[in-house]
């Protein structure tokens, strides 16, 4: 290929974008036709910077869709490609499979033919880009990209592609949670909430949960127990860390019939993670920092093995390389500054008319004995949410006094009839520069419970992604919603009855949903039925 300032002619690629004295453009990697020529030599144009191709040569976008071909195997596919580059996209979801070497080597053959990827075992959903093609020059030798296609090419059909997506396989997964004495039962439930998170991300699901003492015997009893339900992997987050393999879990483990295969990562977090097995089953015994969502060494083991690949002790050992990842909070030893969890406060909607009751105000209906109004707020009580906003209305008077004895803040909405955003608006008004989130939460959810609250809270990292955090059940979204203090001006502009759930699907890309064990936070009173309904003795509905 000759390259530099030549004379006009048909079959050039200019070089540089060109602009005309009558306003025409000629873009970058335009090929001169008659017309074009013509053209430029009636603007005065007799040279420009250009690349006049040989017949050895390999025009940029065609080789670049052939490396991309070649070296994509199962999983992916290569876009089009445009300006010398071809991106290859994950078709499932799953993690990447690398052959570094293989992507060194092509890297190798030429600097005018570059490969990029992601890397290796990172987690992709369908859509993603997992690598990119990008020739430098405009045209590459023939030589170049033969040779190219040549190593990407699997020598048999057992060989593995330079770049694959292995697909999620979906997992019933059990959780074993101990606990010893004193120990928060509010811990084991983020503990858990936070594993229900990572196995929905997987396309798996938590389908057994056991909590048992932190004694040897309950946990090998645990373990079997999950065996016989089918489950794998099997994890069992202790209220100890493992600090030896005759430890409880390790111990339990093999009391149970089963094995350790590793003790100990290279990854930190998440040096103190247990691989074994029982039987067909996979089992971990889980880093104390697995009760936070931030990625630790175990979410590496995990991915593997929800993806059908094996994992042996000379994979983990190998997971040195790059195993220093960001501290986490909640962790009693950090190796460096503590990471503080983020400051959350909580706004109770109760200025509502309650227009479909029938000149009832429902939050002041009993429900168990005590004002609807009253359950939310205790189950927030007993977070470490604070502080406690309830917006108030319609009826303010009564609301209040059903309200008295307990520590929250009142903020007054005289212009309630007007719809819920207006005490959306009234709500956010209370809180401060300190505040990093928000609950936002319905008065009327008598069965929203703290353990709910607490897997929202422990879900809520902001500067890991997790901006906005929803629950769901049986694929229904609930409430509360956990906003990050960043989305609060948003939620300033919205106006009538529209609340913020509105705003979910404009910052989709930053919603966590967690799933939640049962329906209390889907299920609301609107009407007297839904009222007399929950008034029933539990087994008469």
């Amino acid at each position: 290929m000759k390259f530099g300032r030549l004379a006009v002619a048909e079959g050039l690629l200019v070089a540089h974008t060109l602009r005309l004295a009558d306003g025409t453009v000629f873009k970058k990697g335009r090929r001169l036709d008659a017309a074009d020529v013509a053209h430029l030599q009636q603007d005065g144009v007799a040279e420009l910077w250009a690349a006049q191709l040989a017949a050895e040569d390999v025009e940029e976008d065609r080789a670049a869709a052939m490396v991309a071909q070649a070296v994509g195997g199962l999983g992916t596919q290569p876009a089009s490609a445009s300006t010398g580059r071809c991106n290859v996209h994950a078709v499932v979801s799953g993690l990447v499979v690398v052959d570094a070497e293989a992507v060194r080597a092509l890297n190798r053959l030429d600097p005018e033919l570059t490969l990029a990827t992601l890397p290796p075992y990172a987690v992709v959903q369908a859509g993603d880009m997992v690598a990119t093609i990008k020739i430098i020059p405009f045209a590459v030798a023939e030589s170049v990209v033969t040779a190219a296609v040549r190593l990407a090419s699997p020598s048999s059909p057992e060989s593995r592609a330079v770049i694959q997506v292995v697909a999620f396989v979906p997992r019933r997964i059990g959780l074993i949670l101990t606990r010893t004495p004193g120990f928060s039962e509010r811990i084991l439930d983020r503990a858990a909430a936070a594993q229900r998170v990572r196995a929905q991300r997987l396309g798996s699901a938590i389908t057994e949960i056991r909590r048992c003492p932190h004694e040897q015997a309950a946990v090998a009893a645990a373990i079997s127990d999950l065996v016989q339900h089918q489950c794998s992997p099997i994890l069992v987050l202790g209220a100890s860390a493992i600090v030896d393999r005759r430890d409880v879990i390790p111990a339990a483990l093999e009391q149970a019939g089963g094995s350790v295969v590793h003790l100990g990562m290279p990854v930190d977090p998440g040096n103190l993670l247990l691989l074994g097995s029982l039987g067909d089953a996979k089992v971990l015994g889980v880093p104390g920092c697995a009760r936070s969502l931030r990625r630790s060494g175990f979410d590496f083991v995990l991915e593997r093995l929800c993806a059908g690949l094996s994992v042996t002790a000379s994979d983990i050992m190998d997971l040195g390389l790059g195993g220093l990842l960001h501290e986490v909070p909640w962790r009693p030893a950090p190796r460096a500054e503590p990471v503080l969890p983020p400051q959350v406060a909580a706004v109770v909607l109760a200025a509502g008319r309650s227009s479909r009751m029938l000149d009832r105000n429902k939050l002041l209906e009993l429900i168990d004995g005590k004002p609807l109004i009253c359950h939310v707020v205790d189950a927030l009580r007993e977070t470490a949410v604070s502080p406690i906003i309830v917006v108030v209305g319609h009826q303010a008077e009564q609301v209040r006094a059903a309200l008295a004895d307990r520590p929250v803040v009142f903020a007054e909405n005289p212009h309630f009839a007007d719809g819920l955003s207006t005490s959306l608006r009234v709500g956010l008004a209370q809180l401060d520069s300190s505040t990093d989130g928000a609950l936002i939460c319905l008065g009327d959810m008598p069965r929203v419970r703290a353990e709910h609250l607490e897997a929202l809270i422990g879900a809520f990292e902001p500067a890991d992604g997790r901006e906005v955090v929803v629950p769901t059940f049986a694929g229904q979204r609930g409430n509360p919603v956990l906003w990050a203090a960043r989305y609060f001006p948003a939620m300033r502009e919205l106006h009538g009855d529209q609340g913020a759930r509105d705003l979910l699907s404009r910052y989709a890309s930053v919603v966590c949903t967690v799933p939640m064990p049962d329906d209390g936070t889907v299920l609301d009173v609107d009407t007297p039925d839904a009222l007399r309904a929950l008034n029933e003795p539990r087994g008469s509905r």
